[in-house]
């Protein structure tokens, strides 16, 4: 069974009922080790140290097919394939004309990398998942978006204290300390970091991905 809370959609994004949607409860995060043991006691036919493997396997298959411009199938999961996207900060610099020997400026380059994996569940995995499984509703009421009371900068100062407090912010801290959703909280953060004068910058990528002080 399952907990979920109805939450209110941000203005304008609704019309009577439809301006409520259930949202999951979420208690904890399986790592990885939490993983392997729940696949093991669901197949104790497979050791912990087989499953880890096939997970690692997965991990590095995904890796190596998906930049060669290939997606990867499994049945009962679903899709995997690769989302590409610019580099904040394009190359610059200078160039030396080899005839004339004149000094120019060189055209911005914008470096393409990957951003992210796009996951396209299998539907036999939500029949699956609602054949058995039943939600039932939270006691707490409805979940409200309240509108923002503090201004950018306001929200900026209160991050960085806790960035001198902890070293870094991660994007949950943000988003709950200045009540934003998470899209919001992200989009905040890069056009801070974009900010030279923030004294805001990001560290590491993906899940890993905190902000720090520069």
């Amino acid at each position: 069974m399952g907990n979920y809370v109805l939450k209110e959609m941000p203005m304008g994004m609704g019309k009577g009922d439809s301006a409520l949607y259930p949202k999951l409860q979420i208690y904890s995060m399986f790592d990885k080790d939490k993983v392997v043991k729940y696949i093991h006691e669901y197949s104790p036919a497979f050791s912990e140290g087989v499953i880890r493997g096939v997970l690692d396997g997965l991990a590095n298959t995904i890796k190596s097919v998906l930049p060669m411009g290939h997606s990867m199938k499994i049945d009962g999961l679903g899709v995997f394939s690769l989302s590409l996207g610019f580099d904040e900060d394009p190359e610059d610099g200078l160039t030396v004309d080899d005839e004339t020997g004149e000094v120019k400026q060189k055209e911005k380059y914008r470096h393409v990398c990957a951003k992210s994996i796009n996951f396209r569940v299998d539907p036999k995995l939500i029949d699956e998942i609602n054949k058995d499984t039943t939600f039932e509703r939270d006691t707490v009421g409805v979940m409200r978006n309240n509108k923002l009371t503090s201004s950018l900068e306001q929200r900026k100062k209160k991050a960085l204290q806790l960035i001198k407090k902890q070293g870094f912010i991660t994007l949950d801290e943000y988003a709950n300390e200045n009540n934003l959703s998470r899209s919001s909280a992200s989009r905040e953060l890069s056009r801070l970091t974009s900010d030279p004068n923030s004294g805001i910058k990001e560290k590491g990528s993906g899940s890993h991905k905190v902000w720090v002080a520069k």
